[in-house]
């Protein structure tokens, strides 16, 4: 069915490669089996959920852990009371879930839970499930859950829930119980708080049973095409059934979530993209959307083109744009958007939800911990892709994300992007650090180490890394080794402290008849230094100063002016003096970063004219 998995997933956990924590690498796999009834009268849903584990780490598991996603819709829950205690809340979220009723509230309650047929004993804590084990799972074993639930879909509040603002029925997201990751960490049973997700990845087959005229898309590949319709059916074949539901079967291979959305007045429209897959878009069926929905389609064409181009080859056979949710959240193989935008803001959160397929959903870092990489890394690749797609043709297409930067960082609000993401204490500043500064680290890399090899490193940490859960440092580690440069410095000030970059040119003197600039690094995190001398002839000449803990250097980035790369500059030392080769008579203006790819917070002081 799909070209990804002539190789089984499970032999992940014996490979060899070596990863975050320098021991063999592994990691656990699952498979869900699940049967679901939805009632879309009071929105309430049954299911049963049979789940093979795979314990493919080395150590013994005496208990596991499930999220409980729905409970956090709920009056007192962790998110509410966090919400309410924030002095930003999102605006989404406020104090709305404490005045839920009991018929708007979301939850997930656990029925019956066995482990080989065995009953086991657990119990719940808000939005997790803690499990003790019959039996202890070994390394290299397999235990099969099997679990009976029922759920209710809260009133739409936060990424998941009924009847959106937009009209959509159902946005199904993080709806069931789901394993919680084990990885060389140990557990990340995190409690649903405001943030992302972490998962386990595995295989997942799916059947949802529903009223019959809603119309469904999301994660997988549909099983029973021609005997559920709606756009799915092969051809022009007419489906028509006297059963008042219809039960959607879904198999969904080498994913770490499932997620789907539901409407009656959903259209369904299809488009292939040329060697890649087919592409499901779902929108409500209004009049005044119907337009941009139809010109979004080749657009979205050319997205998925240009992260295959730049990131590397899509593995799945289908990806689903659907209306839906409070915003714009990814999930495998699928997006939930709303819908109701103007043109250029529907492509461009097509082009950042549709990115994250890549570094969330096949990179998939632990969003708990490191979530400028996933936010930042997809804001810089997909500010990229708009600016080709939507031929913006802007110089600097990360002018705004570098300006949320220099906000956050002059706010006196920032802390470390080393946060637990739901410890942040403004939202406004855990967004612009997982966003606008996660997005600098990338472009400033380009500064470092140079444009061609920031392309080549994130490709090659795509193909070497994508089904892993990166960590920060394995992504530095790939960027070293493409360049030559030595990057740890840089990875540690940037992400785990607050400091910042403020350079200027202090002074130019003369001696013996050639300029002299003194150079001063204000700020405490050291760069390397580009600088940009226009004589008064109209004539340019560079200057590249590499750091010396770098221990090398990037090429030439000026393919029509002459570069003189300078003596290193010492982290240690506060100033430089550069010797030019002609007088200060000669000289019209010198500049610290032409490019403005360094994220200097002062930049006032880059630049003296004469």
């Amino acid at each position: 069915m799909t070209k990804l998995f002539s190789l089984v997933f499970s032999c992940m956990g014996i490979l060899a490669t070596y990863g975050q924590n320098n021991t063999s690498y592994w990691q656990q796999h699952v498979s869900y089996t699940m049967n679901v009834d939805m009632n879309v009268e009071n929105f309430q849903y049954k299911g049963t959920q049979e789940l093979v584990y795979t314990n493919n780490s080395p150590d013994t598991l005496t208990q596991v852990f499930y999220h409980l996603y729905f409970n956090a819709f709920q009056p007192e829950s962790e998110m509410d009371v966090r919400s309410r205690n924030l002095p930003d809340p999102d605006s989404r979220v406020e104090d709305r879930i404490s005045k839920l009723t009991p018929e708007e509230i979301g939850f997930l309650k656990v029925d019956a839970l066995t482990q080989d047929g065995q009953e086991v004993t657990y119990i719940t804590e808000g939005t997790v499930l803690e499990v003790t084990l019959t039996e202890p799972i070994a390394p290299g074993k397999k235990a099969t859950f099997a679990m009976q639930f029922n759920g209710q879909v809260p009133k739409q509040i936060r990424r998941s829930g009924r009847n959106n603002a937009e009209g959509v029925a159902l946005s199904m997201t993080q709806w069931y119980p789901k394993m919680a990751e084990y990885d060389f960490e140990g557990w990340h049973a995190h409690p649903y708080i405001a943030r992302e997700f972490h998962g386990v990845w595995g295989d997942f087959d799916v059947t949802i049973t529903i009223d019959k005229n809603y119309v469904l898309g999301g994660t997988g590949y549909l099983q029973n095409a021609d005997a559920i319709g709606h756009g799915y059916q092969s051809g022009d074949k007419k489906v028509t059934t006297k059963e008042k539901k219809l039960s959607w079967h879904f198999k969904a291979p080498q994913v770490h979530d499932f997620a789907w959305a539901a409407d009656p007045e959903f259209i369904h429209d299809k488009v292939q993209v040329p060697n890649g897959p087919m592409l499901h878009f779902l929108y409500k069926n209004k009049k005044e959307i119907q337009e941009n929905w139809k010109n979004l389609q080749p657009k979205a064409v050319a997205l998925m083109e240009y992260f295959n181009k730049n990131i590397g080859d899509y593995p799945y056979d289908q990806y689903s744009i659907i209306q839906g949710g409070d915003g714009g959240m990814e999930y495998a193989m699928c997006t939930l958007i709303t819908g109701e935008r103007e043109f250029g803001s529907l492509v461009g959160v097509t082009a950042h939800e549709m990115a994250h397929s890549w570094f969330q959903h096949i990179l998939a870092t632990n969003e708990s911990k490191h979530e400028w990489m996933d936010e930042g890394f997809t804001s810089y690749i997909s500010a990229l892709a708009m600016n080709t797609v939507m031929e913006q043709k802007k110089e600097n297409p990360f002018e705004n994300i570098y300006k949320g930067y220099t906000w956050l960082a002059t706010s006196g609000k920032e802390q470390p992007q080393s946060t637990q993401a739901d410890h942040y204490d403004y939202n406004g500043a855990y967004g612009a650090s997982a966003y606008s500064k996660g997005a600098v680290f990338l472009a400033q890399l380009g500064y470092i180490i140079g444009k061609e090899n920031l392309a080549k490193t994130i490709k090659r940490y795509y193909s070497d890394w994508k089904f892993k859960h990166p960590t920060p440092n394995d992504f530095k580690r790939i960027a070293e080794k493409v360049s030559g440069i030595q990057l740890d410095w840089y990875l540690t000030d940037w992400t785990q402290t607050t400091s910042t970059i403020d350079y200027g040119v202090k002074s130019i003197e003369e001696e013996d008849g050639k300029a002299i600039v003194s150079l001063e690094r204000i700020g405490r995190i050291p760069m390397p230094i580009d600088l940009l001398v226009t004589y008064k002839d109209g004539t340019k000449e560079a200057y590249y100063i590499p750091l010396r803990m770098m221990r090398g250097q990037k090429k030439n980035q000026h393919q029509d002016i002459n570069r003189v790369v300078a003596d290193d500059w010492a982290w240690t030392h506060p100033m430089y003096k550069l010797n030019l080769s002609k007088s200060k008579a000669t000289i019209s203006e010198i500049v610290i970063d032409p490019s403005k790819k360094m994220a200097d917070i002062n930049a006032g002081n880059n630049t003296m004219k004469l």
